[in-house]
């Protein structure tokens, strides 16, 4: 169950170092034994760099919510709106790009909250359909968002480093779940 003292907030790109580093640490642990440690340092040194944090906080259609309990910054997600993969069907769609937890509260409902502070973001936004990317072998992922009523709408290329791999797309209703 999710802290009581966990709160969320929209990222400022004062926040970019905090969510850079967040970032670069839950993706290393969640997938660096998965892949080669230098395709794992090239993309790590490119997405997750301050400055390409900032950049993507300051474009107008995304939206960064940041998950803090006690101040401390423990999970975010990175919301992007318009239009989605070419298999994506539902209308007004918002992309999920990414949704982080440090490892150390996973189980333990933090990744649900943020969930459902992502989709009522898209809801308050007037998105009616929410749909992310996973890679097709993080089959915790992948039960985690079935869980959440995705549900599998095509496949997408993703390059991690020089190695090509394949993301399962998904998608659902931005409707809103208790």
């Amino acid at each position: 169950m999710a802290s009581p003292t966990l709160s969320f907030r929209r990222a400022t790109e004062r926040d970019a170092s905090t969510i850079a580093d967040l970032g670069a640490r839950t993706f290393e642990a969640s997938f660096g034994e998965h892949n080669r440690p230098e395709d794992m340092e090239q993309y790590l040194a490119w997405s997750f760099s301050t400055e390409q944090i900032e950049a993507e906080i300051a474009n107008p259609g995304s939206t960064f919510l940041l998950a803090h309990e006690e101040g401390k910054a423990i999970g975010y997600a990175m919301l992007r709106d318009g239009k989605g993969a070419t298999s994506v069907n539902g209308p007004r769609p918002m992309e999920l790009v990414r949704i982080y937890v440090e490892q150390k509260v996973i189980g333990k409902g933090y990744g649900a909250a943020l969930m459902k502070a992502c989709l009522e973001t898209a809801a308050r936004n007037g998105n009616r359909t929410i749909w992310l990317g996973v890679w097709e072998r993080n089959i915790r992922a992948v039960q985690f968002y079935e869980k959440w009523g995705f549900v599998r709408a095509g496949i997408k290329e993703f390059v991690l480093g020089s190695d090509q791999q394949t993301d399962l797309i998904m998608e659902r209703p931005v409707k809103l779940v208790a």
